[in-house]
């Protein structure tokens, strides 16, 4: 036959998520880390400084590194038991969550990432962390004591509504469907997990986590009777949490675990586990979005001990499988912070140790950086992304 040829095969097209009204659209609905890769910069941050932002909670202030030359080039005084640093939806201003545990001074330090100064706080009931809804609309101030979400105005900070989630204990750490249409929320002290309607604003449900039959070993652990929390086997104590690259899997750190919770977002059921290390805390993707870093703090107890087994995990996302973990010589107690720019560094705060951590990402090799008492959620800026969520950078 002539004149017929071959018609190629049609590409099969691009995914479309449908995200909520106001949410920046998904640029790759396989990888939605996909606009926080390395040469993602906004132009937003074009004139910010590159520094480290480390919150001392119990010396009530910021220390701040130049990455470049591994300083402590400013310290400066916050409000009462800062938790984390977390950038703004717009990239535009550094909170300092102070939540001034067991009382009712808890405030929010604005930031000027262009300076690296601080400006006046603002007073916020408990808030141990911020989010951000997917909008921009709203600051969500986890108000962890409480058992509440609350909605506030992102600039002026006023409140908007709130969310009561009377079951989630310890309620501290969330992240967003790809769509923005829920969150999922870590309650720490229930061993569970909340899903948030974030369209109906409601709760959609709780999901208690399986502990596994076989933790790791702590060595030379040791009850602490001015412990508030008791930590038993019987539960976990989820902290941190991220979404999977495809925007189907809840990666769920539990401390008590010692690994990392598989949970499918749309049915809300657990579907696996990986064991890590000891106390699994904070949870950091790749800049090229093909890799998870599991922070294991070293200690099931909430105030542990200097030097105790702490590492990094390195979890593949496409197999679920652990490539490699990364001890701190000497011990350490790695804890909460991010990915540098070049994805070349990850840094970390030695919650107990008074340290900082930075991890070369191809070897595991870690430098340390001395800053002040008991650092938790260090950020480090700018990062790449369009917007941010919350918590120490948690951008898309």
């Amino acid at each position: 036959m002539h004149g017929v040829s071959a018609t190629p095969a049609a590409s099969a097209p691009k995914a479309v998520v449908q995200t909520v009204p106001g949410m920046p659209a998904v640029t790759d609905a396989d990888n939605l880390y996909s606009d926080t890769r390395t040469d993602q910069l906004s132009a937003a941050v074009k004139d910010d400084l590159e520094r480290i932002y480390v919150p001392n909670l119990r010396s009530h202030d910021v220390s701040v590194i130049d990455p470049k030359t591994l300083k402590v080039v400013d310290r400066f005084k916050v409000g009462q038991a800062p938790q984390h640093v977390v950038p703004s939806w717009d990239l535009r201003t550094l909170w300092v969550a102070n939540n001034a545990e067991r009382s009712n001074k808890g405030s929010l330090t604005p930031i000027d990432p262009r300076t690296g100064k601080p400006g006046k706080a603002i007073d916020v009931d408990d808030p141990y962390n911020l989010y951000f809804t997917p909008d921009g609309q709203s600051a969500i101030v986890v108000a962890e004591a409480r058992r509440r979400l609350d909605f506030r105005d992102p600039k002026t900070l006023k409140l908007q509504y709130a969310i009561e989630v009377p079951q989630c204990g310890g309620i501290n750490h969330g992240d967003f469907a790809i769509d923005g249409r829920y969150a999922i929320f870590t309650c720490e002290f229930d061993g569970s997990v909340a899903k948030i309607d974030m369209v109906a604003r409601s709760v959609v449900g709780y999901l208690k986590l399986t502990m596994p039959k076989v933790r790791f070993k702590e060595v030379g652990n040791t009850f602490n009777p001015l412990e508030t929390e008791i930590c038993t086997t019987r539960k976990g104590m989820p902290q941190d949490i991220r979404i999977s690259p495809d925007g189907k899997t809840f990666y769920v750190a539990d401390m008590m675990a010692d690994g990392v919770h598989l949970i499918d977002g749309a049915s809300f059921k657990e579907t696996g586990f990986i064991a890590t290390g000891v106390a699994a805390h904070g949870l950091y993707p790749s800049r090229d979005g093909k890799l998870l870093y599991v922070a294991n703090r070293g200690s099931h107890a909430i105030h542990g001990k200097r030097k105790g087994p702490g590492s990094v995990t390195v979890v593949d996302f496409a197999s679920n499988k652990v490539v490699t973990t990364w001890p701190i010589p000497g011990g350490g107690s790695p804890d909460m912070g991010n990915v540098s720019v070049d994805g070349k560094w990850l840094w970390l705060a030695g919650r107990f140790d008074d340290v900082v951590y930075r991890f070369d990402t191809s070897n595991g090799k870690v430098d340390k950086v001395a800053v002040g008492a008991e650092p938790h959620g260090l950020t480090m800026w700018p990062l790449p992304g369009r917007y941010s969520l919350g918590h120490t950078g948690n951008l898309r």
